[in-house]
């Protein structure tokens, strides 16, 4: 458990960090797919069943914002219907309607009314109400409904497409009658609705509640209300329900949804605490349940220069490098501009020892023994020849 929540943290740093940059990708790769489903489902205009078209308008969809990824998406179906020698603009007051009522109640869960038709198509229609239950709001169901009743409608004009193109073109308005009624007497519409809407506010209702794991009871009482509501549907109007897909569906929702509660709502509760307080007006009752968190690990690299200095060799740093002990040098300084003929230079000399014998030990003089000495000479350059003897050496 610890190496995932070290995972979690990485990626959240990773997110955070490189936002502006995996938002873009995400929603290219998203409207890619979105798109390429349509034209893989519909098709019927060849002309936008393009790869280089798909590309282009994902790109615009990720530096757009998300609603215009669902405006796209609308667009594409549209032009494909025109294909189809149905009128566009029957059609577009019917998305335009849906669009409408969409952005009255959620215009932030643009992505819902994307995703939920993709995944019925993908044969996963039960994730969608669930995690909005557990991340929404009972608004959300709206736009759930919203998704189901696009995915429907296509559904419609796919099926009915041979029976379209065998009609001709006087005969516009029986085409756009026999896809009002397969939508309003399909009864697999209307039950998916209720169940997903019910879903929705039923998670929602769970997940609120003060009680030990409600994402876990929200969610696997979500998935079980959803999938009874549709059996119950199927055993009602025959909405061909399969079984084995229903449960498949199911622990394909279970896992997603665990995934969310993971990043958005993962607590500890062994460690949960119970507070009472009171003030001048109220009593409070406080339940606090600590979130499970870990430090991401750190690396700290040190540098460890093991090169030693050859034994016996001595450095001396200036400031334009480094010069060895027992070198010879020599630096000349002016003390001043030279005033009236006069100036004066100050000569500092590094001298080796004389004749193999250390500074120190010549003469009569017993002191430390010393590799070199240095001498400093001070001469001037004078008019007047009785200023001479300011001259002198010292050594040392």
């Amino acid at each position: 458990m610890t190496a995932l929540l070290e995972l979690r943290e990485n990626l959240k740093k990773i997110y955070s960090r490189n936002e502006a940059f995996i938002l873009p990708v995400i929603k290219f790769l998203l409207s890619f797919i979105v798109l390429s489903i349509i034209n893989g489902k519909m098709g019927y205009m060849t002309k936008l069943d393009n790869m280089a078209i798909v590309l282009i308008v994902s790109l615009l969809c990720s530096f757009l914002p998300t609603g215009f990824m669902a405006f796209f998406a609308m667009m594409f179906a549209v032009l494909h219907m025109y294909a189809l020698s149905l009128k566009p603009r029957r059609l577009v007051v019917v998305f335009l309607l849906l669009y409408l009522l969409f952005l009255r109640f959620t215009a932030k869960e643009a992505l819902v009314v994307v995703l939920t038709p993709v995944l019925c198509m993908l044969k996963l229609p039960y994730v969608m109400p669930v995690a909005m239950g557990l991340i929404g709001t009972p608004a959300s169901c709206v736009s759930v409904g919203c998704g189901v009743v696009v995915y429907y409608l296509l559904q419609t004009v796919i099926t009915n497409a041979p029976t379209i193109n065998s009609m001709g073109a006087e005969e516009a308005t029986a085409k756009l009658r026999l896809l009002i009624d397969g939508m309003l007497g399909n009864k697999a519409m209307l039950v998916t609705i209720a169940a997903f809407a019910i879903t929705v506010i039923v998670v929602y209702l769970i997940r609120r509640m003060s009680v030990d794991h409600s994402w876990t009871i929200a969610m696997v009482a979500g998935v079980m209300i959803e999938v009874m509501i549709l059996l119950v549907g199927d055993l009602m109007y025959d909405t061909n329900l399969s079984i084995v897909s229903a449960l498949l569906g199911a622990v394909v929702t279970l896992i997603a949804c665990k995934i969310i509660e993971f990043f958005r709502f993962c607590l500890d509760y062994s460690r949960t605490e119970k507070v009472q307080f009171e003030d001048d007006e109220y009593y409070y009752y406080v339940k606090a349940v600590p979130k499970m968190t870990v430090a991401a690990p750190t690396n700290t690299v040190k540098k460890i220069n093991t090169q030693r200095r050859p034994a016996g060799q001595q450095t001396r740093t200036s400031g334009q490098g480094t010069r060895s002990a027992g070198q010879t040098y020599r630096s000349t300084a002016h003390t001043g501009r030279p005033s009236e003929g006069t100036g004066r230079s100050v000569v500092t000399e590094r001298t080796p020892a004389r004749n193999g014998v250390p500074y120190g030990q010549q003469g009569g003089y017993r002191g430390h023994e010393m590799s070199g000495g240095r001498s400093v000479t001070i001469g001037g350059n004078h008019t007047n020849p009785q200023d001479d003897s300011d001259d002198y050496e010292e050594l040392f």
